[in-house]
């Protein structure tokens, strides 16, 4: 899948999950039980014990999938997520070495942003996303509103704060994307297993991002 493949499908799906769980185990499970929910993209981040080989297998089984790596904050880092299959490079921040690993490999590069300062510093890298991180407690989708009023033309992702109360919210202010985590893939929904509860999430935020988009 090319990079403006990647881009465009992120875009369509409009959901972000961010999957932080105990093992790498727990990571292939909630990611194959989003894909047959509907989600094709999913965040492993490098918080997870076996992060970089749930990638791996991912890419391996699911190559329609847009598997990535999230919380990556080092070029060591990113070079070994790239090499398992990584079809996207995100952060909590903006890593310079990080978001130039991306783009030299032509694989999608997401840093995180919260300020104007810093969402403008990420678009001058070449980023194809911004993710605004933590953006509940600074103004949810108020501050997406005010931030794309400016910069009208970065695609903003909205993570950190992400709920079924909030979700169309921030699609309606403007946000390309939702980045959800247990609101989406609660911990113990993924322990024991749920999968009717974890499709059930799926259907709701996929449902809160089409009435988002949706003209009133």
């Amino acid at each position: 899948m090319k990079r403006e493949e990647v881009i465009a499908l992120i875009e369509e799906i409009g959901i972000f999950p961010g999957i932080r769980v105990k093992s790498g185990d727990q990571a292939l499970y909630a990611a194959e039980t989003l894909y047959h929910a509907g989600i094709p993209v999913a965040e492993i981040t490098m918080t997870v014990p076996g992060g970089i080989e749930a990638i791996r297998e991912l890419a391996q089984k699911y190559p329609e999938m847009v598997v990535g790596a999230g919380t990556v904050l080092d070029q060591e880092t990113a070079e070994r997520c790239l090499d398992a299959g990584a079809r996207f490079l995100t952060s909590t921040g903006l890593v310079p070495e990080v978001v130039e690993c991306a783009l030299k490999r032509d694989v999608v590069a997401i840093p995180g942003a919260l300020t104007p300062t810093e969402v403008i510093a990420a678009m001058k890298t070449g980023a194809d996303f911004v993710k605004i991180f933590p953006v509940g407690p600074v103004g949810g989708g108020l501050y997406i509103r005010s931030l794309k009023l400016p910069l009208p033309k970065v695609k903003l992702i909205a993570a950190g704060g992400v709920d079924q109360q909030t979700a169309t919210g921030f699609i309606v202010a403007g946000a390309s994307a939702l980045g959800v985590g247990t609101e989406l893939i609660p911990r113990d929904a993924v322990e024991k297993h749920q999968d009717d509860r974890i499709h059930e999430l799926a259907r709701r935020f996929l449902s809160f991002v089409k009435n988002g988009r949706t003209p009133v």
